[in-house]
């Protein structure tokens, strides 16, 4: 398959957004990255966004929005938005308490993303959803990872967090496989534990494991680094993974 272009979760740097976000674009697109997440737009209508993206070379990976944002009357504002924006990945990167306190939880919750799936798909848009640590806790018998991507379509991206599932004590790799096509998008976060500041290349996650599935049978379309724990400046620091991965070969 062709290359896997990297884009960087915005959130990664998210108070230089606040503080400059045209400025950081700017940066970002500098350092090699191709494209980039939202986890908010700063104020920023999405004509204005997209003539930034457009200006320096940048495509957009997705967005992380609240589930919400995809509920009745707001879904056509947020398929125009993101229309115009030039983005077809709305990813949903947590949940209310009362969308995943048990199986059945769960279980309607996933009910609700098939709707939602099936909406977007004539728009040719994807609802997916990113973990934390708790959905690779054990819940009523089950992992609620299982319990959510069981009962869901194949078209509802399994947007898997490797650093955030190895805090939660799961091993996320098996499951690029098990759910084979579905990892349209992945963020590449590192995990060490001893040293809660590690950046890619740094901790124990296995790379050359996750790229070989990404890249076969993962369906990936994006890596996406995201980097919340900082050693040197955030800027710095999401370069240093980026370079980490270009010397990794991707």
């Amino acid at each position: 398959m062709s290359r896997i272009p990297i884009a960087l979760q915005l959130y990664s740097v998210r108070h230089n957004c606040e503080q400059d976000l045209p400025g950081t674009l700017r940066a970002i697109a500098a350092m090699g990255y191709e494209g980039v997440e939202f986890a908010g737009y700063y104020g920023y209508e999405a004509r204005t966004l997209r003539a930034m993206l457009d200006d320096l070379g940048l495509r957009v990976a997705g967005t992380h929005l609240g589930l919400d944002a995809l509920l009745g009357d707001r879904l056509d504002r947020t398929i125009e938005f993101n229309r115009i924006l030039g983005n077809k990945f709305l990813i949903v990167p947590g949940l209310p308490l009362e969308r995943h306190n048990s199986r059945q939880a769960w279980l309607e919750t996933a009910g609700l993303f098939n709707e939602i799936a099936a909406q977007l798909a004539p728009e040719g848009m994807y609802v997916g959803y990113h973990n934390h640590a708790v959905e690779f806790t054990p819940l009523d018998g089950e992992l609620p990872w299982d319990t959510f991507f069981g009962n869901t379509r194949h078209d509802v991206v399994m947007q898997i967090d490797l650093g955030n599932a190895l805090h939660g004590g799961g091993n996320p790799i098996p499951f690029l496989t098990k759910y084979s096509g579905r990892a349209l998008t992945v963020h590449l976060k590192e995990y060490s534990s001893t040293n809660d500041k590690a950046l890619i290349g740094e901790g124990e996650v296995d790379w050359p494991q996750v790229f070989e599935l990404c890249e076969s049978v993962g369906g990936t379309e994006w890596y996406i680094v995201e980097q919340e724990s900082y050693a040197f400046e955030p800027l710095v620091c999401v370069d240093k993974c980026l370079q980490a991965l270009k010397g990794m070969g991707r």
